[in-house]
């Protein structure tokens, strides 16, 4: 108890924030892993951590040395393993929200460009899947697809996923508001209790949300009716606005424009109303 008490007393500010900063660091990857596969990789590496705990504590001197020479090749494989995670981690610092600067650049609006496409795709029985990339990356189905970069637009969109275009057959990843690839294919969700009537569009949707963070639309070629999967969970029959006001919601866009700037220039505008009516 007294060799406790003296550590402790030499636990000034310095270790406080390497504390801090150590535990942040993995808060952020403990959020990019959440609902993921991968997570149940950490939890692995939680018991076996208890396990070695267990090992010094009770002085087994054998399973104490296995493990001292095991651990070093744990951390090059954590290193192996997550490496897109830690990354896209390390490059969300100081990243801007999504379609921050195309909002900035322009009068469109990519999600009313998105919406209109989808709700024409619908209204047609054109099937498409639309994938938005959030925290963790999506870059390895982007490469195995066809590299865009490309600015949303409606026309786009909707030619992409025209039955008769060669790029249909396969999905559309958004990355910071553009376009970043079409024709992608995503791995389909092992899960056996969803019901038969989804197809392969739903169930890639919902596969890839079960691997990753990102949030997807879907357009049923058979019904017309769209979907937002999000979390390995499935939303059906979204209406226009609704899907709207849930990729807003999802995506974290915010209104850039201070309220008491837009009340100012309604104010210079002669006949315009002042700020606050519903939007587009």
């Amino acid at each position: 108890m007294g060799l406790l008490i003296d550590r402790l007393s030499l636990f000034g500010w310095k270790d406080l924030i390497e504390v801090a900063i150590i535990a942040y660091l993995f808060y952020r990857l403990l959020l990019l892993l959440r609902r993921t596969r991968a997570m149940r990789m950490v939890w692995g590496l939680v018991v076996l951590g208890l396990f070695g705990l267990f090992v010094d504590l009770a002085g087994l001197q054998t399973l104490h040395w296995l493990l001292s020479n095991v651990w070093a090749y744990i951390v090059i494989a954590i290193i192996v393993l997550f490496q897109n995670e830690i990354r896209r981690m390390l490059t969300q610092l100081g990243r801007t929200a999504y379609f921050r600067s195309m909002r900035r650049g322009g009068d469109i609006d990519p999600i009313d460009e998105i919406v209109t496409a989808a709700t024409g795709m619908g209204a047609h029985r054109h099937g498409a899947i639309i994938v938005f990339e959030r925290q963790m990356s999506l870059r390895q189905y982007a490469d195995a697809g066809i590299t865009l970069d490309a600015a949303v637009s409606y026309d786009l969109l909707v030619s992409i996923f025209n039955p008769a275009a060669p790029l249909h057959d396969g999905s559309v990843i958004m990355r910071q508001g553009r376009v970043a690839a079409a024709a992608c294919f995503l791995p389909l969700t092992l899960n056996p209790r969803l019901s038969r009537e989804l197809g392969s569009r739903h169930r890639a949707a919902i596969g890839i949300s079960e691997e990753t963070d990102c949030v997807a639309v879907v357009v049923s070629e058979e019904t017309g009716k769209i979907s937002i999967v999000v979390d390995g969970r499935l939303e059906r029959d979204v209406d226009g606005q609704a899907l709207a006001d849930r990729l807003r919601e999802l995506l974290g866009l915010v209104d850039l424009e201070p309220e008491e700037e837009k009340t100012q220039v309604a104010e210079d505008v002669p006949g315009a109303q002042p700020a606050g009516g519903m939007g587009k």
